[in-house]
């Protein structure tokens, strides 16, 4: 569980960075005691850190969905008034309360584009869950 908001956004993907950096500084070396040159170790071991670089890439995006709990209700929502939007195929999405490590913070409405044809924005929502509310952020369906 995460108390609050992350300290730095780029906090985990961070963490990726340097445990791609050890793997890469400290690999074994590709050569016998007589000093010959393995090729094919040299190419085994270049596979093995580019799979390790596409696995911290990969679990990137689901480090940056931390969960985001906190003691304290959320007030109520703030009415806004819609712009016209920008243009055709745009949807509102509504404004909301996101927790800043001390305080609610009102994140205004926004007019956007879906990501595909037919999608529709869930809007974010606070959850009460016994002695805390825990964020559940929104996304197109």
């Amino acid at each position: 569980m995460h108390y609050g908001s992350p300290r730095f956004p780029w906090e985990s993907a961070h963490n990726y960075f340097l445990l791609f950096a050890f793997l890469l500084v400290n690999r074994p070396e590709c050569t016998t005691k007589s000093g010959t040159i393995y090729p094919w170790r040299k190419r085994l071991m270049l596979k093995k850190i580019a799979m390790a670089a596409l696995l911290a890439l990969t679990l990137l995006p689901a480090a940056s969905y931390a969960q985001v709990i906190v003691r304290i209700a959320p007030p109520a929502p703030i009415v806004e008034r819609r712009p016209p939007p920008p243009d055709r195929g745009y949807v509102w999405i509504d404004g909301y309360h996101r927790w800043d490590g001390g305080a609610y913070v009102w994140v205004p409405g926004r007019w956007d584009r879906p990501p595909h044809p037919g999608q529709r924005w869930v809007a974010h929502r606070w959850v009460h869950h016994g002695d805390h509310w825990e964020m559940v952020e929104g996304h197109w369906r």
